[in-house]
């Protein structure tokens, strides 16, 4: 796993940060103190692409409805086919 290279006490920090989150309007605040708004729309674009992906969408489809490159495309589809299944396992949750 590549997270494996950055694992340590920050970014133990970070999630456990995460992790205290109770509600979406707490998520809202922390987000945008930690994030720039580019950050934060490039993970929620990321996470929708993943959806579209596993729902058999194509990459014009996916391109057209959420704006994302072919290259921000390749590499979900990269991570959804080689990665750890953390979008599977988020998206499984979600219900999507």
């Amino acid at each position: 796993m590549q997270i494996d290279k950055l694992r340590g006490r920050a970014l133990d920090q970070l999630f456990d940060a995460i992790l205290t989150l109770k509600n979406r309007e707490e998520c809202y605040r922390f987000f945008d103190d930690l994030c720039t708004m580019g950050e934060v729309q490039s993970l929620s674009q990321r996470l929708e692409v993943a959806r579209m992906l596993m729902a058999g969408q194509t990459y014009h489809q996916i391109e057209e409805e959420t704006g994302a490159s072919t290259a921000t495309i390749s590499r979900v589809k990269r991570c959804i086919n080689f990665g750890t299944d953390g979008y599977k396992m988020t998206l499984d949750r979600l219900g999507k």
